[in-house]
């Protein structure tokens, strides 16, 4: 027979048999549709996680100390940009603290406002440097505290420096990358205060000249301290590169997306006997279909091939209902559900843009994953009734 003919017929075999082909298809939906969001959602993390990282800093110094990380001496500003080739040199603090009654884990930023550049997406305004204790927070955050401009946060640490009420000048919009959602943003004088550590920073930022990033960054490397003696011995500086940021990027994705992948391998493992089930293990009709066509002068690698063709167009139509689907519930439904996999501590419905891509990676393997499902859970019972003898399979 010749191969339209065969592709005809297996297009009639699914309209012929609308209840096997549709168990089919919400196997596949079922199946498929969390796949695809999950994928696309990664695939998007990726892309905006890239893009901070191209926005960022040339080069990030941090310090050491007996092997593990340790906060920089404030006095290692000017010893890093009299060094040849830097642009500009900012100090940061980044810490952890916790707020409210619920101790919803934040992560405090501090450095100048004018590094920040986002004043476009901000709802209020910016703080104001010094010890203002004026902040900026994500919009997740602000959901989950019931925290508008204008409000005032209670003290959330106690050092020696005393307790002081934080001020919410301003909330990133939810247009803002994902990152943001549980960042706190003040001065670099505030979260000295926060965290009681006078004259101490985590890290500085340095933007270089055209050409100069790897020359600066072995400059730097080969600095015997970055601070005079403090009697704790010295404090080995630690270089990262924009490009080691790129390196690294991908292995702390992907084990999120890892853990997702998991979960769909179980729905995997649970969907292919499922399906052979609804399309044909121990069906009495795929028998008697085959030993009909086989009757009429149909050979064994013809049945298969209709089967095939039956296949193919069953996992197109789910795998296409199954991207609808999902940029259904990644648009409309801001991926409910899928925001928690892939960012820890955000929640299951948060208030920030989801970003994702349904790319033509992700519809391609939610295609090719739909073919093998729907081909795996038939060809056994396809090839047996393809196999017996017309006069067994009619008795």
């Amino acid at each position: 027979m010749k191969l339209p003919a065969l592709v005809r017929a297996g297009f009639v075999a699914v309209i012929l048999h609308p209840l096997r082909s549709a168990a089919s298809v919400a196997c596949i939906i079922a199946v498929l549709t969390p796949y695809a969001g999950g994928l696309a959602v990664s695939r998007g993390l990726l892309t905006q996680a890239r893009g901070a990282i191209e926005g960022g800093a040339d080069l990030h110094v941090a310090g050491r100390r007996f092997g593990r990380p340790a906060p920089v001496p404030l006095a290692a500003l000017e010893t890093l940009r009299a060094l040849p080739g830097g642009r500009s040199v900012t100090p940061r603090i980044v810490g952890e603290a916790a707020l409210g009654i619920d101790r919803v884990p934040v992560v405090v930023v501090g450095l100048p406002a004018t590094q920040l550049g986002v004043t476009s997406s901000v709802n209020g305004r910016l703080y104001r440097d010094g010890a203002s204790h004026e902040v900026v927070i994500g919009a997740e955050l602000a959901r989950r505290l019931h925290l508008d401009v204008g409000s005032r946060i209670p003290p959330f640490y106690s050092n020696e420096d005393g307790e002081f009420v934080s001020t919410v000048v301003g909330i990133f919009g939810t247009d803002l990358p994902v990152w943001q959602a549980h960042l706190m943003f003040c001065s670099l004088e505030t979260a000295a205060i926060i965290f009681s550590q006078k004259d101490l920073v985590t890290d500085f930022l340095i933007d270089c000249e055209p050409g100069y990033t790897l020359a600066l960054s072995e400059q730097i490397a080969r600095l015997p301290t970055l601070a005079a003696s403090d009697n704790h011995g010295p404090v080995a500086p630690v270089v990262t590169a924009r490009d080691d940021l790129h390196a690294a990027l991908p292995r702390n994705l992907r084990h999120y997306e890892g853990i997702f992948q998991i979960h769909f391998l179980l729905a995997f493992a649970v969907g292919i006997p499922l399906l052979m089930v609804t399309s044909g293990f121990g069906l009495s009709e795929r028998r008697r279909e085959a030993a009909l066509l086989k009757a009429t002068g149909w050979m064994t690698d013809e049945v298969l091939l209709l089967s095939f063709v039956e296949s193919l167009v069953i996992a197109t139509l789910g795998a296409s209902i199954s991207v609808i689907l999902a940029w259904i519930w990644l648009v409309p439904f801001q991926g409910a559900g899928l925001a928690g996999i892939f960012l820890p501590g955000v929640e299951t419905d948060p208030a920030l843009v989801l970003p994702f891509e349904l790319t033509p990676v992700p519809l391609l393997l939610t295609s090719v994953i739909a073919l093998a499902i729907v081909t795996i859970g038939s060809i056994y019972s396809t090839w047996r009734a393809a196999t017996t003898s017309p006069a067994l399979a009619l008795r």
